[in-house]
């Protein structure tokens, strides 16, 4: 491989670094909790008080309970559900 391939292979994988960094689920832990994209009847991500949210009511947002996730769904549901002071 030479020089310039070589270069243009770190420059995009350098370019991949931040899509993965910002979009990532914690697979094991949604699966240990029974996570699903639907609400629970009232019980829903958004009135959690693990929840943490996203840029606006409707964007993804986080879990305190799942490290490193950040595509948590507002209207999602598991049950590690806690009621929101």
């Amino acid at each position: 491989m030479d020089r310039r391939n070589m270069m243009k292979m770190a420059g995009a994988a350098l370019a991949l670094i931040p899509v993965v960094a910002f979009a990532a689920k914690n697979d094991a832990m949604r699966t240990s909790t029974k996570y699903k994209d639907t609400p629970d009847g009232d019980k829903k991500c958004s009135n959690c008080a693990q929840f943490v949210a996203g840029k606006s009511d409707k964007d993804m947002g986080g879990c305190k309970i799942y490290p490193g996730d950040t595509e948590v769904s507002p209207n999602g549901s598991c049950i590690a559900w806690s009621k929101k002071a």
